[in-house]
């Protein structure tokens, strides 16, 4: 019995000195090789970090009685405040994670030159957000995610895209035909909440144009990816605990249920022939189902990526396009300038391949909604090997943090009107627009650039340009302004619009 007690004894001693390790020693030894280049920042507390003021602060942040269009300091309040006190480039950690946050312009556009895979994609939260990503392109990093890459790039170039406006059309003609609908019923004035909306309208231009399926074909994968990112994102996505997530809680039995049931729609989906009838030749699919490898990886691969161009594919779109209305319906002026340049340029027809390339009005608006309104509002990067950026040394496994939001809203960058609509500013272009091109970042920095920004361009401009030459509409008094982060930055309460027939019909 003694010598059973001693080895228990031993074996918890033992237990308790490598989670104190793992836990606090490994992760204080990189944030002292920071520290000794005098890059500083709040002092952390066992075994949390500094995630106990960061919940705090959320927390205090309640919801915004005045449209600002900065929601820096409500979505990251602790960057806010922390940003004030050591400048631009500081340390954190979360738990066991040691992290840099990077909002310095020198430091941010060495980082956008970088072309090493050893700038990759944070790990951090991977485990946990799985279920939704997997090992697909927007999770891997090195050989892998370069080899993914390959395969899918090419089908988001833009002459394929090109070829999939009329598709795009088609996908917006039911969302249409519901507002007037609406708007006739109500004789001739709506009340319309168009998030929901503009979701099912991009879900079924990304099922259409690379799956070969339309929305009502595909609205129960949609409908099972939504209420599992809703689900990933009630948890605390500040704590990343990997035995957590093995526990049969409530909510992780709801997730892995939602995860089984997508997998099997898609692969479903497969089976069925859902890749037929893509708008081009060799549909996104196609490429996809190319993979080598066994018959279960193989299916992981094509599961995880089909997910990811699902999430990726319609939600950062819908919630942009959410955003411009938003913008539109608080500056009438605009949406006059953007309304008069898509009637000129379509003279009562759909709006064409060549027709969207001369919307330069529309296109400002959608770039500087980009600006204030990221849908990524932080861009996340890990060092895989020790590198140096700007002077600095940056040991193996920092996660480096780049606050979007902090960057669109640079006054030294941007110039003092910062916080306001200016389309203007793009009137010459996105690298014309401030004196740092790497200030703008709404599809990402470096090789990790988002493949999808022609699509999402594209798209964006055509179901705005038929809302335009439809509609009139201003926001709704029941309007209330709160940016939430669920993966990507939304209008939490959703955005209501007041809406009327424009009487210059295409």
């Amino acid at each position: 019995m003694e010598v059973l007690l001693s080895l228990c004894s031993i074996g918890f001693c033992s237990a308790v000195l490598y989670f104190y390790n793992v836990m606090w020693l490994q992760p204080q030894r990189i944030c002292n090789k920071l520290r000794r280049q005098g890059i500083e920042g709040p002092p952390p507390s066992f075994p949390h970090g500094n995630l106990t003021e960061m919940e705090r602060l959320v927390m205090q942040e309640k919801a915004r009685e005045t449209i600002t269009h900065d929601y820096g300091p409500t979505v990251f309040p602790y960057f806010e405040k922390w940003r004030k006190r050591y400048g631009p480039v500081f340390s954190y950690s979360m738990r066991n994670v040691p992290f840099l946050h990077v909002s310095h312009p020198e430091l941010v556009g060495d980082m956008s030159l970088c072309l090493s895979l050893d700038l990759g994609k944070s790990t951090y939260m991977k485990k946990t957000q799985e279920p939704l990503f997997g090992h697909s392109i927007i999770k891997s990093n090195g050989k892998a995610w370069s080899d993914q890459r390959k395969m899918i790039a090419p089908e988001f170039f833009l002459d394929k895209v090109k070829g999939m406006v009329d598709l795009m059309v088609e996908s917006a003609r039911p969302l249409i035909e519901s507002w007037e609908s609406k708007i006739q019923h109500e004789k001739g004035l709506s009340e319309i909440k168009v998030d929901e909306d503009l979701r099912n309208y991009s879900a079924d231009v990304i099922s259409r144009a690379c799956f070969g399926s339309s929305y009502s074909e595909g609205k129960e994968i949609f409908s099972k990816l939504r209420a599992l990112k809703i689900a990933l994102s009630k948890r605390n996505l500040l704590v990343e605990i990997g035995g957590l997530r093995y526990l049969p809680t409530r909510r992780n039995r709801e997730v892995w249920r939602l995860n089984k049931e997508v997998r099997s729609l898609i692969l479903k989906l497969i089976k069925d022939g859902g890749g037929e009838g893509c708008a081009s030749e060799k549909g996104l699919l196609q490429a996809i189902l190319q993979t080598p490898g066994d018959s279960k990886n193989a299916d992981d691969f094509v599961v995880d990526n089909c997910k990811t161009i699902y999430i990726a594919g319609h939600e950062t779109v819908a919630v942009t396009a959410v955003w411009c209305l938003l913008m539109l319906s608080i500056h009438p002026e605009w949406q006059k300038r953007a309304r008069d340049e898509v009637v000129e340029v379509c003279n009562g027809r759909p709006p064409t391949a060549n027709s969207l390339q001369k919307m330069k009005t529309l296109t400002m608006v959608i770039q500087e909604t980009l600006r204030l309104y990221p849908p990524t509002g932080l861009l996340a990067r890990e060092t895989l090997q020790d590198m140096d950026f700007g002077g600095i040394h940056i040991p193996k496994g920092v996660n480096i943090s780049i606050p979007l939001a902090t960057l669109h809203h640079d006054s030294s960058s941007w110039g003092t009107d910062v916080n306001e609509f200016k389309p203007e500013r793009f009137a010459k272009g996105a690298r014309s627009a401030t004196q740092l091109p790497c200030m703008y970042a709404p599809f990402g920095i470096g090789r990790r650039t988002c493949l999808g920004q022609n699509f999402a361009m594209v798209e964006l401009k055509i179901v705005l340009s038929l809302i335009l030459s439809k509609f009139n509409f201003s926001l709704s008094p029941n309007y209330q302004h709160c940016p939430s982060m669920r993966l990507v930055v939304e209008p939490e309460f959703g955005v209501e619009l007041l809406m009327e027939r424009h009487d210059k019909d295409m």
